[in-house]
């Protein structure tokens, strides 16, 4: 079951507490911290983040299982892990990107 996790919005600027995550040459806010559960993202050069991702908002998902949720999907960034205990992948459904989160308890 998919449960909504945050809203991730490219923007141009980093925004104010942004941290930096090496793995996809990235500034990102902490969802956690947005009232509306918002995720800013500001692309750096050289970023390995297919351009439907920089372009356009994604919806994240926290799920049960990565694997089921990958089988018949078209996936366009192969699962990694951006932080310890959470494996992410990213699809395209409808469209746009979308992202699937696995978190370890």
């Amino acid at each position: 079951m998919r449960k909504l996790a945050h809203i991730g919005i490219p923007v141009k600027e980093k925004r104010p507490n942004s941290e930096y995550l090496e793995v996809t040459k990235l500034y990102l806010t902490d969802p956690a911290k947005s009232k509306n559960k918002v995720e800013f993202l500001c692309f750096q050069p050289g970023c390995p983040m297919p351009k439907i991702c920089q372009e356009m908002t994604h919806i994240a998902y926290e799920v049960d299982s990565l694997e089921e949720e990958l089988k018949g999907a078209e996936v366009i960034i192969e699962p990694f892990n951006p932080f310890p205990n959470v494996k992410c992948a990213f699809i395209v459904e409808e469209g746009m990107p979308i992202e699937l989160m696995e978190v370890s308890k």
